[in-house]
């Protein structure tokens, strides 16, 4: 299971020829909408232990660099010990920055669509019309959004999007951020996280505008998909896990303590999690920076997640490999449809394989072994805690073929290599390599197979009798 790559350029530009992608497979045409079910806020205003997070990725072709923006609210009632607004990036050099606050009433997200924020400290009375007292938010939901918090915000700030330069002028440290736009201040600041200091640089700021190409789901489809299926609708998987954006293109900047970086129309990508707390062990690999085969895109993943079925400890290893080919085409290999089974180390070796009637993907990585950042994720005891590591310099190579008759069929529709690939591993305990099948329970299993499309019947309910987040 060795990772060969093939970095060379004739070699690359064999690759392509051979998979029909120098030119002859043409890039997906951009849809009105490619929003993914499940890109709203789901707090339903109970007092359960809840988190949502959310996560962009942005690859830098020029520099070879990456960053990702990293938003997260815990017990949005601010009644546990867990509570909190948390604010990570991950930056060049897999370098590392937290800004983190126990105050949730400067939080806020829209109930049925994507737009979130937070302000940590509001920009001086006289540049900030948003004022920093009393009364800019409210913990009541309504059609189109919900503050957290008991009534009052101490921290002030707006609470819905902005223009960049409003959103500049009114807040001094905090975010905002939508499916087409995104801007943050923050310094290093994590007391109240768990965990000791990680940071790496002492601020960061950005602000960049983005067109997403791919949800999830095939770009010529009436709608995207859920990636869990349709059973995520239900309180049933701990957590839920939504990619909201396979493949866009970002242009802005990134101020990274001392160094800008400024692109233009660079690789994106976005996800989000909610529920309560991560699975208790994961793998995941993202690339959508091939060599010389834009919009192509890989998600791989492999977790122990909870089930709440009234039961302490029962969980289930499950995964999938889906993959945006840059015509439009979807290929999703999921645990009700395929078999997938995976080898991957503590740190430095990823290897997944899935395999159905029509498809076999096959996806391999490696990093250096003092590659990586450690990151916080909501954890259901700790709140925001060191829990998962990170590096933005996989190397990672994805081989796609065509099956028929239970055989693959001649070469690979899709053989690509990337030097660029996101790559994790979280949760634990990581002793030694993991290798697993995934095997998701019944009834659950033949449930997700019937024909529901979440998306489709949330356009057919009246937006104020969604259920929170779709």
């Amino acid at each position: 299971m060795g990772l060969l790559l093939k970095g060379h350029p004739r070699a690359s530009a064999l690759s392509r020829r051979r998979n029909g992608l120098d030119g002859r497979r043409q890039l997906a045409p951009v849809r009105a909408s490619v929003t993914t079910p499940h890109s709203g806020y789901h707090f339903d205003g109970t007092p359960r232990r809840f988190f949502e997070g959310w996560y962009w990725k942005v690859q830098l072709p020029e520099s070879g660099q990456s960053f990702a923006l990293i938003y997260s609210i815990e017990d949005p009632l601010g009644n546990t010990p867990q509570a909190g607004v948390g604010l990570q990036v991950m930056g060049p050099d897999d370098g590392y920055i937290c800004q983190f606050t126990p105050d949730v009433t400067g939080f806020w997200a829209e109930r049925n669509r994507l737009a979130l924020g937070a302000t940590f400290k509001p920009a001086s009375p006289a540049g900030n019309p948003y004022g920093s007292s009393s009364g800019s938010g409210s913990s009541s939901s309504s059609s189109s959004g919900w503050s957290s918090g008991n009534g009052s915000s101490r921290s002030g700030g707006p609470r819905r999007m902005l223009p960049a330069d409003s959103f500049f002028a009114a807040v001094e440290q905090g975010f905002q951020a939508s499916d087409t736009s995104q801007q943050g201040r923050m310094i290093a600041l994590e007391g109240g996280a768990a965990g000791p200091p990680l940071s790496t640089v002492p601020n960061a700021s950005w602000s960049l505008n983005i067109k997403p190409k791919a949800g999830w789901g095939a770009t010529s489809g009436p709608t995207q998909k859920a990636t869990a299926g349709w059973l995520s609708v239900l309180p049933i998987f701990e957590p839920h896990w939504q990619v909201m954006m396979a493949h866009g293109e970002a242009s802005g900047w990134l101020q990274w303590g001392g160094q800008r970086y400024e692109f233009t129309d660079a690789p994106a990508y976005a996800e989000k999690n909610w529920g309560g707390g991560f699975p208790s062990k994961w793998h995941w690999i993202q690339c959508n920076s091939f060599d010389g085969q834009p919009g192509l895109s890989v998600t791989a993943v492999g977790a122990r997640r909870a089930l709440l079925l009234g039961l302490q400890g029962v969980e289930e290893d499950v995964g999938l490999i889906g993959v945006h080919l840059p015509g439009g085409e979807f290929v999703e290999l999921v645990p009700w449809n395929s078999e997938l089974e995976w080898d991957v180390d503590p740190w430095g070796r990823w290897w997944l394989r899935a395999v159905n009637d029509r498809y076999e993907a096959l996806v391999e990585a490696t990093c250096a072994p003092e590659a990586g950042a450690v990151l916080r994720a909501p954890t259901t005891s700790m709140g925001l805690a060191p829990f998962c590591k990170d590096t933005f310099f996989g190397r990672c190579r994805l081989r796609l073929w065509r099956r028929a008759g239970g055989t693959k069929q001649g070469q690979p529709l899709v053989d690509a290599t990337s030097s660029t690939a996101a790559l994790e591993v979280g949760g634990g305990p990581w002793w030694s390599a993991w290798r697993a099948r995934a095997e998701m329970k019944e009834p659950f299993r033949s449930l997700v197979t019937l024909p529901l499309d979440v998306a489709g019947l949330g356009q057919l309910v009246p937006e104020q009798l969604r259920p929170p987040g779709l």
